[in-house]
């Protein structure tokens, strides 16, 4: 059975961050996953990555060839379905799992999430849906509605407040000062796309300070032009809160700056010294310079130690 006729699930609990990894690493497989979506209510959710499984009507057998989980709510599913198929299916997590690792086929994780095991990958940045062949056909789709814009084009990716990380008003304001500074300055075009997490304030403070400058600002009216904004810009600029948007900035080979927001954990601050580090990213201070780097692309080597790993659990089935 080659790859492309395995059955294959991604199973979270709906955010987009843990799907956006599983489809990349479905896409990169040649794999055409069902998307299942599990929202344990109390005490199944509290009991979580430990506790079994809540009943669910979605998840019951025929059971995929492949399963790919992620997120805390998904493992106790991931758990049942490896035990319920008897071991046939391929089961793949993404992120640490929170139990023991060795109770899965093959486990991925952030390396600075310091998760180790024989069965363990770890990467410095995280998988996602990109290609180069898609980047450039998006900055293609939206090439008129930029051309107005100068060079260096600056695609600026703004997250905004979660569990860690705070992006006040007051540092909008930093922010929006620094960004016209890279028009007034250094003669940029801005392609800015703001998220839900942005907040209204700041992004209407930063709209205000970029009015009738050369600048355009994604309204949320249309669909986010963000992997156009990647493909169309010379560098990029990125808030720190979200480790999927600042390593998808570092898979464009572009010089990443990442806009330090207020607060942090350990966790992210290994993240951002080690893309440091690693010379694909530099903290944005106001600043454009010009730098190279070999583009950062975990889903391939993900991918690549997923089939080498499903083929070999492959032939011991075949064995018996």
């Amino acid at each position: 059975m080659t790859e492309t006729a395995l059955t294959s699930w991604i199973l979270t609990n709906g955010m987009a961050g843990f799907e956006t990894q599983a489809l990349g690493i479905c896409e990169a497989l040649g794999l055409t996953p069902q998307i299942k979506r599990v929202k344990p209510g109390k005490p199944w959710s509290l009991l979580a990555p430990w506790g079994p499984a809540a009943p669910d009507p979605a998840i019951q057998a025929p059971w995929p060839d492949v399963l790919i989980a992620s997120g805390r709510q998904s493992i106790p599913y991931a758990r049942m379905i490896a035990r319920k198929s008897a071991g046939r299916t391929f089961v793949v997590i993404l992120q640490d799992p929170k139990i023991n690792p060795a109770k899965f086929d093959f486990v991925w994780a952030p390396k600075h999430d310091q998760l180790s095991g024989e069965n363990v990958m770890t990467t410095l940045v995280s998988p996602h849906r990109l290609t180069q062949e898609k980047l450039a056909a998006e900055a293609t789709r939206i090439a008129p509605e930029i051309a107005h814009l100068p060079h260096p084009r600056v695609a600026v990716l703004l997250g905004g407040t979660n569990k860690v990380y705070e992006f006040s008003e007051e540092a909008a304001t930093r922010v929006a000062a620094q960004l016209a500074g890279l028009i007034d300055h250094f003669g940029a075009g801005l392609m800015v796309t703001p998220s839900r997490r942005t907040g209204e304030k700041q992004t209407a403070i930063i709209a205000e300070k970029l009015a009738g400058k050369s600048a355009v600002i994604w309204d949320g009216t249309d669909p986010n032009p963000y992997f156009a904004y990647l493909g169309s810009a010379d560098a990029i600029v990125v808030t720190c809160d979200s480790v999927n948007m600042v390593g998808e900035a570092t898979f464009t080979g572009k010089p990443v700056y990442v806009i330090e927001l207020e607060g942090g954990s350990s966790k992210f601050r290994r993240f951002l010294s080690a893309i440091y580090k690693n010379g694909a990213a530099r903290p944005f201070v106001g600043q454009l310079e010009s730098w190279r780097y070999t583009p950062l692309d975990a889903t391939q080597e993900i991918a690549k130690r997923v089939r080498e790993s499903l083929s070999q659990h492959r032939a011991r089935l075949k064995k018996g």
